[in-house]
């Protein structure tokens, strides 16, 4: 049993930056490949990047690549989402989640965050 806790996200205007943190306050994530997801009001929730297990491999979706980067320290059981150059459409609730093998999809995911709301004005 993995419980995950968010923190870090808020208000940034356009341009500014904000990093998310995802602790394992029950068990570890070392062990697991790690996912960030966000939700914007009224769509979907869509996947933004993920990481394997070692931090070895990192994927980000088109829309955030270059501006966003995903990291862990699994001494720390803790997962980070670097998220730079941010735009009024970056605004949305993100979650981060564990799973076993590295995914864009969010049903491959096992355990799952708070959320944190992050929202950039122009």
């Amino acid at each position: 049993q993995v419980q995950l806790v968010q923190s870090g996200g808020g208000l940034v205007q356009a341009g500014g930056s904000l990093r998310l943190s995802c602790a394992a306050s029950k068990g570890t994530v070392s062990s697991y490949a790690m996912g960030w997801f966000r939700q914007a009001p009224g769509k979907e929730r869509e996947f933004v990047a993920w990481i394997t297990w070692s931090g070895g491999r990192t994927y980000n979706q088109p829309s955030v690549k270059g501006r966003f980067t995903i990291s862990r320290d699994n001494a720390k059981s803790t997962v980070y989402l670097q998220m730079n150059s941010l735009k009024p459409e970056d605004t949305a609730v993100y979650y981060c989640a564990a799973g076993g093998a590295p995914s864009g999809v969010a049903d491959e995911y096992r355990y799952w965050g708070q959320g944190t709301q992050v929202t950039v004005s122009s």
